[in-house]
């Protein structure tokens, strides 16, 4: 009977340190996810993120953590920068690289929503690894089959330099290293290559390239009211 009740004792000592555990967790979640996402761009795979940070928060010796928030934070950060390190992510941004070259443009709303998760974490994966140059001349050239010529224009740079930024860009995109995401950024970013994308709207998207490649004052060079013909893309 003594031993019985030792057990139950165990069990529910055991049951209250688990349950501790959770609420501290539970209460920096949503950050968590906000975290992780700043990093991946892609919803699914920050929860993925937050899911190893759990798995991990778990089997730490919490004796040893001074700021389980902190903690939490940093154990994040470093899942999720992992993750856009690895070979398999960057093989599947290249991917959806690809897959802007003809971008769904139907009005449903699944159509919207598979449109917007495609771009928004290609943009965060382009943005983290490219400079900003690199990273315009890349959308310009791979997904709207801009000519050199236009987008050493836009950039105010001769048509080598424009060749070996887009160059460049498919030498980052194959690396390691990671730079930090603006929201903002990106989400001003991921409007206008929506708009572009599926209005036509090429000009809106010159505009915020050059403005973050620090060409601020520049006029299209696409000529007033042109829209993007699809049929061009490559």
């Amino acid at each position: 009977m003594t031993s019985a009740v030792a057990g139950h004792e165990g069990d529910r000592h055991a049951v209250g340190i688990l349950g501790g555990e959770l609420q501290v967790f539970l209460a920096e979640r949503t950050r968590l996810l906000w975290v992780a996402h700043r990093v991946v761009g892609d919803p699914a795979a920050a929860e993925d993120v937050v899911q190893d940070a759990w798995l991990r928060w778990q089997r730490t010796d919490k004796r040893q953590v001074a700021s389980p928030p902190a903690w939490l934070t940093t154990a994040t950060t470093h899942l999720a920068i992992n993750v856009v390190r690895s070979a398999r992510y960057r093989h599947e941004r290249l991917t959806d690289l690809t897959r802007l070259g003809a971008l769904d443009v139907g009005d449903g709303p699944a159509d919207s929503a598979e449109r917007a998760v495609v771009v928004d974490r290609l943009l965060a994966f382009l943005m983290a690894r490219l400079t900003a140059s690199e990273l315009a001349a890349c959308l310009l050239r791979r997904c709207f089959s801009y000519p050199y010529q236009e987008i050493a224009a836009l950039l105010r740079t001769t048509v080598p330099n424009a060749r070996q930024l887009v160059h460049r860009s498919r030498t980052d995109l194959a690396g390691s290293t990671v730079r930090r995401v603006d929201a903002a950024e990106h989400r001003r970013l991921a409007a206008a290559f929506t708009a572009a994308a599926v209005d036509g709207d090429l000009a809106r998207l010159e505009r915020v390239l050059a403005a973050g490649a620090g060409r601020l004052a520049h006029d299209s060079v696409r000529p007033s009211g042109q829209r993007w013909d699809r049929s061009q893309s490559v």
